[in-house]
This record gives C-alpha cells, structure tokens and sequence, in this order.
C-alpha cells in the first residue's frame, strides 16, 4: 500500500480526446499544447503517447529543450519566444520554434548570427486580448524582417489567441478572428488561433493549424458543459489513502481553527494529500471525494499533508488503506472539483506538484 497520492495517467484516454480533435477539424494539422508539464500529465509521457501530433507547443525555452533530450523529434513552437542572444541561440540549437511577438525580439534576431536557422517561425498578431503580439499595421514590418533574416528559413505563420472562446456566441470572438483573417488574407500565410474551445464551437477559426489544450487532459472548456458532454475522456484520476479514522461526538471541533463542528456522533477520515501536493485550500469544507463509490464532504480547513472527509455515509466499511478519489471518476470530475474551488481545471491540473507520484498506463488501472 502507497499512503501518497497518487496521479493515474491513462494515455489511451490522451488518444482518444487526441482523436476528437481531428474529428473536429479534418482539415487542420495539430499543434498539441503540453507546456507546464502537460498540465500536470507530464510533457514527455504526453508527447510520446500524442505521437500524430504535427507539432508541440510549449510555454517556455525550458519546456521545449527538455523534449528535444528525451527524443522528441516534431516541431516544437515556444509561446512566449525568446529574450536573450543566448535563448535565442539555444533556440537554434535544439531546433525549437519560438514565436515572435515584439520588436524587441526582432532586434534580437538581426543582431545575432546563429549556428544554424530557426525554421517553423510564428508572428504572433494582437486581435484583441492585448496581452502579446503585433497590431496589424505593425504586421508588415515585422514580417518583412523575418524575410530577409538569413537566421529564419521556411515559411512564417500567423497566430493569435482568444481572450473568450468558451463563452459561446461571444462576438469578440468573431471581431478577433476577423482581425487574423485579414492578416492571412493580406499576406497569404497559414494561421493558428483555434484552442480547445473554439476548436469544439467556431469551425470557421480552425485554419491551418488548431491548438488544443486542456481538451486532450479530458476537461471541459465550457462552463455549462462537461467533459461527457462533448465526448472526452478524462485523462487524469487523482487517488489517496484513509490514514486514520477519528470518532467524533456532538460539539467535537475537526482541523485548523476548528471550522467544522460535528453535531452529532460521526466518523471522519484522514487522507493523504494537501496543499503541499498542490491540493486547493479553496476546497477547504467544499469539496467532495469518492470512497466506496459514495461521494461524502471535505470537512474542515485543507492543511499542508491532509485533508479530513467525513464518513458518516460509509462507516461501517471504511478501514485504514482504502482508496480515496479526489477526481477523475465517473462521479466526480475535475471541472466538478473546480467549481466547488471557484477555480477551473485547468489550475487543478497545472498546481498538483512533484510529489504527487505519477503512474502511467493505457486503458483502465
């Protein structure tokens, strides 16, 4: 018996949500999103399994190198690009992609001479979130710097991203995309903007190139529908042990600052995972979990190493080194556990740390 939790990885999951993404956009190549550790998952395992992926994206220099050492052979695009000769050349090094989305980026690239070109180059262009990219009057000047740079070869694509996708119907979403597809049309270059959300909802954005992300880990997207909804797998199962069993009476106080009060004889249970393994606080006498195939209440503050459940439903057959789900069951997902943290899945997913051990397997564990 393991008394840690534990992070089950079911990449045969991974697949399948990989595949309704290119049932969603036949006609679009792939650009699978594994940065921050493939939100949680781990960006090796995900890269190895989501092998018909067209490329990666990652968030950081960092994340792409990392694949590059372990073998991974795709085109790996870096979002944030690069901001020092150095990253630059490293860049080139380990044929990364990184994403140009300032001037001073473009400085950068006419005043380095690197070992070798970059090749798979994007301009990122702003449509309207106003957080990174070009505006389009910029567009062509920047453009023109990637043409004549001997350190870029190949062609350049656009890319944007939505700032309110999952809000279906939004029609900022159509004022962005309508931005982006004027650049495309102007300069004739394929493009990428489409995300888990718009990949599921507005067809008209997938173009060249679709990005999904948290859609491959089984989450939803929406707020208003689930990850069965729309046919996805989760890929995550998150389980712990009961390591102690307290009898409680009326009035008894359970954890930190005695928040929960027992009012009447009753059973609690303690189980393994915290904040310290990337566990919400925000769950503290909010969240649930599954025992027994019975889903019972988080009670009291969540503290570093333990969370306390309450077992009044389940008593009679819980024993110490019983399985505990803190998501991923078919009765408890994590877009559930999020909205009982006011938080989304994608937070859940991206905070659980490294001493959460992970298990890696195809189908069912």
């Amino acid at each position: 018996m393991q008394s840690q939790a534990i992070a089950h990885i079911d990449l045969a999951a991974l697949k399948h949500n990989f595949l309704r993404v290119k049932q969603l956009a036949p006609n679009s190549r792939v650009m699978s999103v594994i940065k921050a550790r493939a939100y949680g998952h781990g960006a090796i395992q995900a890269a190895e399994a989501l092998v018909d992926s067209d490329a990666f994206a990652v968030a950081r220099l960092e994340e792409g190198i990392e694949l590059r050492l372990a073998g991974i052979v795709q085109p790996i695009v870096v979002l944030e690009g690069v901001m020092t000769n150095e990253e630059l050349q490293a860049a080139a090094d380990y044929s990364l992609s990184p994403v140009f989305h300032h001037v001073s980026q473009l400085e950068l690239l006419l005043s380095t001479d690197l070992n070798k070109a970059l090749s798979f180059c994007w301009l990122m262009v702003e449509t309207g979130m106003h957080r990174l990219g070009f505006p389009q009057e910029q567009l062509s000047d920047a453009l023109e710097i990637l043409n004549i740079s001997p350190n870029i070869i190949g062609e350049v694509g656009l890319m944007s991203h939505f700032a309110n996708s999952d809000i279906i119907g939004d029609p900022r979403n159509q004022q962005q995309l309508d931005v982006l597809k004027q650049c495309s049309d102007a300069y004739k270059l394929p493009t990428s903007m489409a995300n888990s959300a718009a990949i599921f909802s507005l067809a008209e954005s997938h173009g060249g190139w679709v990005r999904p992300g948290i859609m491959l880990y089984g989450a939803s997207p929406f707020s208003d529908q689930t990850a069965d909804d729309l046919d996805l797998k989760p890929v995550m199962r998150l389980t712990s042990v009961i390591t102690a069993i307290q009898d409680l009476k009326a009035g008894d106080e359970v954890g930190y600052g005695g928040d929960w009060q027992a009012n009447q004889r009753c059973r609690v249970g303690i189980v393994s995972i915290g904040y310290g393994d990337g566990y919400s606080r925000q769950l503290s006498n909010t969240g649930a979990v599954i025992i027994h195939n019975t889903k019972v209440a988080v009670v009291g503050r969540i503290s570093m190493d333990m969370i306390i459940i309450d077992l009044s439903d389940v008593a009679a057959n819980v024993d110490i080194g019983d399985e505990v789900i803190l998501w991923g069951d078919a009765q408890l997902s994590v877009d559930e556990i999020a909205q009982q943290a006011n938080t989304i899945s994608y937070e859940l997913l991206c905070h659980l740390n490294e001493r959460v051990k992970r298990i890696y397997h195809y189908g069912e564990n």
